[in-house]
């Protein structure tokens, strides 16, 4: 009967991170993604030619440096107006009433909801109506949707809500409410806008994240975009697709290395997944970080010359084409062959620095706390940043460091060893 797209998190001119460890980015085909993957979604409702769309939050990434932001988005929406697809939006944390000090008027096929209660739109040719509230601050820390008007009778009813949900892991809280809140409307659809991951919650009702249309960093995985949704004559969800538009993808590539013994086939697995991973992506601009795992003999010249392992797959990626693939970094996460205790009984000088890295001397390196001061400041800080600069401080992180510099150390006693 109906199809509408669902979308949030757009976070509109927002840099893509991570990028800066080496100068050769393809910053010609970053730059503006986000731009790019919102005109992937006018263009989708265009063609689909669904009869609205819905923005559940942040929009906007922050408030805009100048106007440009502000009037991309409303070219979008004429777009839209001039197809006759009415759009519905609320605003979230990131482009709540209190951040956004700019403003400029939308087409009048844009309804944008109140941050000061939840209220209710009616579409104007079919039986659906659209409930929802923006925030009025970034901090929005009570349970609005229990505060949405109740569902009316022989209508699609349609939550659009931005929330952190109940229990979501590493997400701070935003608008906190449970499945069993919002099912209580009995409405038929939850627009979910605030976690970037996307996924169904539940299909009776549907309750949506429809992720992020583009992924910002190395963390936002995968395939991002909206969902195309199909309602039937009886004002049933026949359909919920998942549709990519982003322009950039992020992707975390595992190659195994189990048993493999020369570095002729340690470059034959790293270019299998690879090939796989660019097949898949179909097209779509891979940003990839590529993990080496597994138990394999190469362990120690993997951690000794991780220079020339990097240089190795960079030179695989310009082959590929940089409109395909940029390599963002290279983990060595592989396990030796070797046995400890052989090693050890080389000479009395090898045992006694295996003898010392199986001690505490390292640990004690990891023994202080983070200064409070420290944790002040951080908290002052936006919540993506915050956690980047928090997940190299944090102390949690450290004992894996020093892992990797007791194998490191390992490695070079088993290929080479000491010697008085």
């Amino acid at each position: 009967m109906f199809t509408f797209i669902h979308a949030a998190d757009i976070h509109l001119d927002s840099p893509l991170r991570g990028l800066q460890q080496r100068d050769d980015a393809p910053v010609d085909l970053l730059r503006g993604a986000t731009r790019r993957a919102l005109e992937n979604l006018v263009v989708l409702a265009i063609n689909e030619r669904v009869d609205f769309v819905l923005f559940a939050g942040d929009i906007y990434d922050g408030d805009w440096k100048d106007y440009s932001t502000g009037l991309f988005f409303r070219r979008q929406m004429v777009r839209l107006q001039q197809a006759g697809i009415p759009v519905f939006l609320i605003a979230g944390n990131h482009d709540a009433e209190s951040v956004i000090t700019r403003s400029l008027n939308l087409p009048d096929n844009v309804v944008t909801y109140s941050s000061r209660s939840a209220e209710s739109h009616r579409h104007a040719s079919l039986p659906v109506v659209v409930h929802g509230r923006s925030f009025p601050d970034r901090q929005v820390p009570e349970n609005i949707a229990l505060d949405y008007p109740p569902a009316e009778a022989a209508c699609f009813n349609i939550g659009l809500l931005h929330t952190s949900l109940v229990n979501m892991p590493g997400h701070d809280t935003y608008a906190p409410c449970s499945t069993q809140d919002l099912a209580g409307k009995n409405y038929q659809y939850w627009a979910l806008g605030h976690i970037h991951l996307p996924q169904v919650i539940s299909e009776d009702p549907w309750i949506v994240f429809s992720g992020n249309p583009q992924g910002r960093h190395i963390r936002e995985t995968g395939p991002r975009g909206c969902r195309l949704v199909r309602v039937d004559d009886n004002l049933q969800v026949e359909s919920a697709q998942m549709r990519e538009l982003a322009v950039v993808r992020w992707q975390d590539l595992v190659v195994d290395l189990t048993s493999i013994e020369d570095v002729t086939e340690q470059q034959r697995a790293i270019s299998s997944v690879l090939d796989e991973a660019i097949e898949a992506a179909a097209g779509v601009l891979l940003i990839a970080r590529i993990r080496l795992q597994g138990a394999t003999v190469l362990h120690g010249s993997l951690l000794l010359e991780q220079d020339k392992l990097e240089a190795d797959i960079l030179a695989m990626a310009q082959d590929i084409g940089e409109e395909l693939l940029w390599i963002q970094s290279v983990v060595v996460a592989t396990s030796p062959v070797y046995d400890l205790a052989d090693i050890a009984a080389r000479d009395e000088l090898t045992g006694s620095v295996l003898q010392s890295l199986q001690g505490d001397t390292l640990d004690q390196l990891v023994e202080h706390a983070m200064p409070a001061e420290v944790l002040e400041m951080l908290a002052q800080l936006p919540v993506e940043i915050r956690r980047e600069i928090e997940a190299e401080l944090d102390d949690s992180q450290r004992p894996q460091l020093l892992a990797e510099v007791r194998e490191m150390i390992v490695a070079a006693l088993a290929t080479g060893g000491l010697s008085a």
